[in-house]
């Protein structure tokens, strides 16, 4: 990837493509496909910044994250032949966390 920091509370996110599934031998072209709505956060800004003390509020998100976000969120852009989507924290709706860190959590109850 490029070297590019996004700015303030921004994040970039590379989409993760859904394995293809052929059910009943039918198989959708890429064009009829909906683009996935998963991706990895990439790079994080600094987080956004009080106006009252100028300090940075850091970003829950952080790199190497999987995240869920709306079907419409984010700006799409093309850096050295591949797409990523760049975007505000607040247009993430979740971090998915892998089942066995919350399995390993669990036991220790």
């Amino acid at each position: 990837m490029a070297n590019i920091r996004p700015l303030h509370d921004r994040v970039i996110i590379r989409r993760i493509e859904e394995q293809a599934q052929i059910r009943g031998g039918i198989i959708i072209p890429d064009s009829a496909k909906e683009k996935p709505q998963e991706g990895e956060v990439i790079a994080v800004g600094k987080g956004k910044k009080k106006e009252s003390t100028g300090e940075y509020i850091p970003l829950d998100v952080q790199e190497g994250d999987r995240v869920l976000f709306g079907k419409y969120a984010g700006n799409e852009v093309k850096l050295d032949d591949e797409e990523y989507l760049i975007m505000r924290e607040d247009d993430i709706l979740g971090v998915i966390e892998r089942a066995e860190i919350s399995k390993a959590k669990g036991k220790g109850k």
